[in-house]
């Protein structure tokens, strides 16, 4: 039996991503480990054919941190000999992969979920690069969780062309179609709407995850209230908590709390729910690895608005399951918004759904990786 194990820094990751695709290779005739940090209630999810390593990975730059983890996960690897190691997330990555090389790991798989350094500047951009260099070498195949990202890190030199690639048409594990589904949204819209106190002839603009200045908050404000001037039924729900780092003004971290028309709700487990309240999911960020709540609201019929960059743009039909707009430019962003009234129109929640049915459907993703595993593998 072949043995793959899945390295990521902290486990939300593993929880977010990658428990379906981990208990489809179990079942399928795999040995599969997982490790990330310490969680009490991981092992309880992954199932008892699933075993569940904790290691202390810091986030961040930590040297002695770093090198702790590294000594760490060489000593697994060395003791456990797995055929395939796989890593995501930026330091996991960097940890793994060094550690997994040391360790003559034969199949050393990197999944890169995006480029991090993109949204920083001066030492730290450069820094970063670097260390994205060492995790690519490192590896001996890296599968990028889109086709933009892909052309974006071989243009930023972070590997070779041949040495990459992605899995069938990426996003991290795809759409479970079952829980995304159409088939209860009206209740749910209707419930939520009168939960927040939503009028059903209200049009919202609906927006889901860390509240930072990295999502493109602070022109999703400026536009929604450009959008108000003319639209007075106009709304603004934001989904999720504001990170520590949220690097927002004071100016728009009040308006986000105390701002007429706008909702701000927490983190929220059934996220299923609440997409159907919205009439438009927008996501304005400066850089994203690809954006599974773009994928996730048009499965349930929600259009959408995202910035032109990596990862996004290929979560959508431009023009026809939703627009894309230049990232930080309010104007067009405000445009794009007021564009959305006519989307119901044009059948763009209709397309949506069918266009991410057709590519994104977790299952057959499943299998894809199993392919995709037993070809690194070699076993058939």
């Amino acid at each position: 039996m072949m043995k793959i194990c899945y390295v990521t820094t902290i486990s939300m990751s593993i929880k977010s991503f990658f428990i379906p695709q981990l208990k489809f290779l179990a079942k399928n005739g795999f040995d599969v480990s997982v490790i990330c940090s310490p969680d009490e209630e991981l092992q309880g999810l992954l199932g008892e054919n699933i075993r569940y390593i904790p290691v202390k990975m810091p986030r961040g730059i930590e040297l002695k941190g770093s090198f702790r983890a590294i000594k760490a996960l060489t000593r697994i690897f060395k003791k456990e000999q797995f055929d395939l190691v796989q890593y995501s997330t930026p330091n996991a990555a960097l940890y793994a992969s060094i550690a997994a090389n040391k360790a003559r790991i034969k199949v050393r798989n990197y999944h890169l979920m995006g480029v991090r350094y993109l949204g920083e500047q001066g030492i730290k951009r450069k820094v970063l690069r670097f260390l994205e260099r060492i995790s690519c070498k490192k590896s001996t195949h890296i599968e990028c969780v889109s086709p933009s990202n892909l052309t974006l890190a071989i243009k930023e030199k972070l590997f070779k062309k041949e040495k990459g690639t992605v899995v069938w048409n990426g996003s991290s594990g795809g759409v479970d179609l079952i829980r995304f589904s159409c088939k209860n949204s009206l209740e749910w819209r209707e419930d939520k709407r009168r939960e927040y106190q939503l009028g059903q002839a209200d049009f919202v603009y609906g927006f889901v995850g860390r509240i930072t200045r990295d999502k493109g908050i602070e022109e999703l404000l400026a536009a929604f209230k450009m959008v108000r001037e003319q639209k007075e039924n106009a709304k603004l729900v934001l989904i999720g908590a504001i990170d520590t780092e949220h690097g927002l003004s004071k100016g728009c971290l009040q308006t986000i709390e105390q701002g007429e028309n706008i909702i701000h709700i927490q983190q929220k487990a059934d996220i299923e729910k609440y997409y159907p309240m919205f009439d438009v999911l927008v996501l304005p960020s400066y850089r994203e690895g690809f954006g599974n709540v773009v994928i996730e609201a048009q499965a349930m019929g929600v259009p959408v608005i995202v910035s032109d960059i990596p990862g996004p743009i290929d979560a959508i039909v431009n023009g026809q399951t939703g627009v894309k707009v230049p990232v930080k430019d309010i104007d067009q962003l405000a445009n794009a918004m007021k564009q959305a009234w006519t989307f119901a129109d044009k059948g763009f929640g209709e397309n949506a759904v069918k266009f991410v049915t057709m590519q994104f459907d977790s299952n057959m993703l499943c299998k894809k990786i199993l392919q995709r595993k037993c070809a690194l593998l070699n076993k058939k």
